[in-house]
Parts: C-alpha cells; structure tokens; sequence
C-alpha cells in the first residue's frame, strides 16, 4: 500500500542566517548535489504562523533553536520581503494538482560566530559559513540570492546578538 504525504502549502519561509559579521550558512540539499541554499521550509498548516514556520525550518535543518540564550527571539526578524515564484516542475508533484506557484516570505536570522550546525541528514548533505557576497553567487535560488544581497540593509545592531 502506497501512503501519499498531504500536498505541500504553497506558502514558505526562507531564513537567511548570518553572523554580525555578514557570514551566510549555506547548506548543500541531499535531493540536489550542488545545490545550496539558505533554510527554506513550507508552512505545515495552513493556520500556522509564519514566524513559527521559520523557527521550526531552522531547527530542524539546522539545529539552531531560537528563543536560547546564545540566539533569542529578537534575532529572527521578518524581512518583510515577498517572492512569488513558479515551482520548479521537479518538485511540483509534492503540490496538489494545478498548483504552480508559491509564497516565500523572507527572515533574517542573526547568530553568534562559531555557532554550532546539526544538519538532518536527510535532507542536506554539507553546509558552510561565507562572506555574503560570495554566498548569495553560490545560491542556485535567484531569490535566495537576492536575499542575501539584502542581507547589510537588515543589521541588527551589535548589542541584540549573544556572544
């Protein structure tokens, strides 16, 4: 018997996480070789909030749980930046039928230097830490490029992030 996954919610977050000092995560996807990318993840409900789709997307792919002591709360922030775009037709068939398209609502997330990276295996291969210029050239994602390219414009001031 075949069990099918309920379609995905064609709404998303992508995380751009960083340190103060403008180094980007990027992890390689484990369904993609070669593909690197930022924390992306679709909303589990559709009552879900945004917010809390991109703290549970980051520790799951990550580790990196928000609302500690070395990454508070206050270092999650909503970019306020909307991307619409066609799903690429390789991952459409985990849509419902007809859907084309998806939401990505961009976060920002700021992280102490050294911070530790659990990936789910699963689900990336390898990550690593680079100057954001050079990570947003490595982005197979144009829109996760761009948001990276965003990244100086969204600083948190040096005193909001735990040392």
């Amino acid at each position: 018997m075949i069990t099918r996954l309920p379609p995905k919610i064609p709404e998303s977050v992508l995380v751009v996480i960083h340190t103060p000092d403008l180094q980007v995560l990027l992890i390689e996807r484990a369904d993609k070789p070669g593909y690197w990318q930022s924390v992306t993840g679709s909303k589990d409900m559709l009552e879900e909030p945004l917010r809390e789709t991109a703290r549970r997307e980051v520790a799951e792919e990550t580790g990196i749980r928000v609302g500690t002591a070395q990454v508070p709360d206050e270092a999650l922030r909503d970019w306020a930046l909307r991307n619409v775009y066609e799903i690429y037709p390789v991952w459409r068939h985990r849509y419902a039928e007809g859907v084309t398209h998806n939401t990505e609502h961009v976060f920002g997330l700021t992280v102490p230097a050294g911070t530790t990276v659990t990936l789910a295996p699963r689900e990336h291969l390898q990550h690593v830490w680079l100057p954001w210029r050079e990570a947003a050239d490595r982005c197979f994602s144009p829109s996760n490029a761009e948001a990276i390219l965003h990244l100086p414009r969204h600083l948190l001031p040096p005193r909001s992030v735990a040392r």
